[in-house]
């Protein structure tokens, strides 16, 4: 991304003079041979997180946390750890909207490119681990931590997490993918026992993560849930069954931050490190070691995986010469923030009222508290500080004069009427924050986010340490009184446009009538306020795409208790599970609108060797520039087991000129439509007539049959 003026180097990724001679594994070996079994378990947890915490004032990610390995006598060096994934979790970072809004880009060259830029920012702050890369799967709406993955189906959330791991390892930052696996509620996390049968399990919650570590992301960070009735920490199907044996990674594996192990046998089921310091591992390892509990041979092989990664990083060449701080924020990360705001961006629903025509507009209402507030997602360990949010009301006032913008919020609906009356049309600004939506922290395991060190000039520091952080949703409606608010907009008769800021899907059927235009925007970064107005004033086209479905009823997704002790995953979810009930959505999975038209056409597919190929055209009908967002679902024959009627497997975006017309080509490989066999415990490939529905959402398809024999 970046110009390199002089030679790169190798090994600065990690600051170790690694041998360049011998494999990986053999380097790897002659050091550990090297090691006491107390240096080899120091190894296999992080150090000082507690007594660095209280130096840095309780505020979470202030510098690079030592996240395992290490051995200064050896000059081996530790993993130096920083959070994600909206940027790197420092003061001053750039912040890019949240995963979920990345997710509706379905842009995959744009998430390699804000991994990059995570990984020199992470370079740039001596972090050489990374936690960025979060691939849970969205379930339900409610989850609290929905905005930190990219959506609902599995097949998007691997592209989208191999694509954003890709680029923070261009610059030779350990990746790692989290949290392994079938975390999808929040409040539960650290007691819930997700009960799930072996297809739901391998079709629906594990193929992302298998994407991503056969893209090359280096390391896992376990779940604390249980699964089946076994930790996540504790899993020896889930971290050597399935990740080593029949997966074949070669990377290591930890646990998330405090109690994501709870007893030393965590180590002969395939955890290598303990983060953030050795509770349960250390004196307790050393001990079960020597009392014939645990083989050294657990302990060897955890060093092993570790030292294996941190040598292949260290002996790749660094992309630029030179990571320090002046490349933190700079031109062009800003711009690519922008960039991501812009895109992601959902147009729901428009009458015409958009785009508004700046010349012709007197004066515009902003309305919303949340319209004032830098709000770009949630307080825990995804938090990023950057240097300064443009809310939507400062991006509206640079746009179009600061008097030309009026602002009112819902404290005062006799002043929101007063408003809205001497403008020529209303922007209602609603949603949520990190009160209402975000990872659960409260009490012992704040570690720091009960601290809010906000952005320079947004206001001053509030500690909110007397009550709990983020969590599931209550609701997937919004406040009674953010209701009134667009309720009072629309009273003035005035267009009103409603922008929704939130981490998943709102519901919108108690309102929506009172609406001309409705906008997804969710916590879009520090720069969203700059997309917003630009794509309100029609200085760029909307090309987001919901990545999730939108229900009518909340009823019509899976069945949610946030309290829940113990719960049951089934194999039905999002837009699969509306297909297969017949339920019609308010929005379907993929669908988003433009300032322009499209039009798809001659749709072909056959297979071709190992693949299916799909070709159609689209053009643009309209009379303004636009991307559209082709999407290829698959229907497989489902008569040895029952799948779903479509599943995406392909997307692509493509830019159009007014009038231009292209022809765009999708692949799915065939090894990618297997049903696991329970009975077997393996894969198969059902033979028969697959259809192949190529179009703009998963409710928006054209299709056609090829036969795989």
């Amino acid at each position: 991304m970046l110009s390199i003026d002089t030679p790169p180097t190798q090994g600065a990724a990690t600051g170790w003079d690694v041998p360049m001679e011998g494999a990986e594994d053999e380097v790897a070996r002659g050091l550990i041979a090297q090691m006491t079994l107390a240096e080899k378990v120091e190894m296999m947890s992080g150090r000082g997180f507690f007594t660095q915490l209280a130096e840095d004032n309780r505020v979470w990610g202030a510098r690079p946390y030592r996240a395992g390995s290490g051995n200064a006598r050896l000059g081996v060096p530790p993993l130096l750890f920083t959070d994600g994934p909206r940027g790197v979790n420092r003061e001053g970072s750039t912040c890019f909207p949240c995963s979920m809004a990345r997710g509706a880009t379905f842009d995959a060259d744009l998430e390699r490119r804000i991994g990059e830029v995570i990984g020199i920012e992470a370079r740039a702050r001596g972090c050489t681990f990374t936690g960025a890369v979060c691939i849970n799967l969205l379930r339900h709406p409610a989850w609290g931590r929905a905005q930190e993955t990219y959506g609902e189906d599995s097949w998007h959330l691997g592209v989208m997490g191999a694509a954003l791991g890709a680029g923070i390892q261009a610059h030779n930052v350990i990746g790692t993918v989290k949290h392994f696996a079938v975390n999808s509620m929040e409040n539960a996390r650290f007691k819930v026992d997700v009960r799930i049968d072996e297809r739901t399990l391998h079709e629906v919650y594990l193929p992302h993560f298998r994407y991503c570590l056969d893209a090359g992301v280096a390391s896992v960070m376990g779940a604390y849930n249980k699964v089946n009735g076994e930790y996540c920490g504790h899993h020896h199907e889930l971290l050597t069954d399935i990740l080593r044996g029949e997966w074949g990674f070669d990377g290591f594996t930890h646990s998330d931050w405090v109690r994501g192990v709870r007893e030393v046998r965590g180590a002969a089921a395939g955890l290598d490190i303990e983060n953030p310091e050795p509770l349960v591992f250390g004196e307790a390892l050393v001990a079960a070691v020597e009392n014939g509990e645990i083989a050294e041979a657990v302990v060897d092989e955890a060093c092993l995986r570790i030292l294996r990664i941190q040598i292949r990083f260290a002996r790749r060449t660094d992309p630029l010469p030179v990571y320090d701080e002046r490349l933190v924020a700079s031109e062009r990360h800003i711009a690519l923030a922008r960039e991501a705001a812009t895109k992601a961006a959902v147009l729901l629903e428009n009458d015409g009222v958009l785009p508004l025509a700046a010349g012709k507009l007197g004066k515009l209402a902003v309305l919303g508290r949340l319209a004032a507030l830098p709000n770009v997602g949630d307080n825990g360990s995804s938090r990023v500080k950057p240097p300064y949010v443009v809310t939507p009301l400062i991006g509206l006032q640079r746009a179009l004069g600061e008097d030309r913008v009026l602002h009112a919020d819902e404290s005062d609906l006799v002043a929101v009427a007063a408003v809205a009356g001497q403008a020529d049309a209303c922007v209602v600004v609603v949603g949520y924050t990190a009160e209402e939506e975000g990872e659960y922290i409260i009490g012992d395991i704040a570690l720091g986010a009960d601290k809010d060190a906000s952005p320079k000039g947004v206001g001053p520091r509030t500690s909110i340490s007397d009550r709990p952080i983020g969590g599931d949703r209550a609701s997937l409606g919004l406040p009674e009184e953010q209701v009134a608010l667009i309720r009072a907009a629309a009273a003035s008769g005035k267009p009103v446009i409603v922008v929704i800021v939130a981490g998943s899907a709102v519901m919108v059927e108690e309102w929506r009538e009172a609406a001309n235009a409705i906008v997804l925007g969710f916590y879009s970064g520090m720069e969203g306020g700059v997309a917003l107005a630009d794509l309100l004033l029609g200085q760029a086209n909307f090309s987001g795409r919901l990545p999730f479905t939108v229900a009518r009823d909340a009823g019509d997704y899976p069945f949610f208790d946030a309290d829940a002790d113990s719960i049951e995953y089934g194999y039905w979810h999002g837009y699969a599970k509306f297909d297969r009930e017949a339920i019609e959505p308010r929005y379907p999975f993929g669908h988003g609108l433009s300032y322009t038209r499209y039009a798809q056409s001659q749709l072909r597919a056959w297979r071709e060797g190992d693949e299916i190929v799909a070709s159609i055209q689209v053009a643009n009908t309209g009379d303004v520039a636009g991307e559209q967002v082709v999407q290829c679902y698959i229907g497989p024959p489902g008569v040895a087991a029952e799948r779903p009627l479509s599943t995406l497997r392909a997307f692509t975006r493509v830019a159009l000129a007014a009038g231009e017309a292209k022809v765009v080509e999708l692949r799915v490989p065939l090894e990618t439509l297997r049903w696991r066999d329970p009975t077997h415990h393996d894969w198969k490939l059902e033979l028969g007539a697959y259809k192949v529905f190529v179009g703009a959402s998963s409710r928006d398809l054209a299709s056609v049959e090829v036969i795989v024999a």
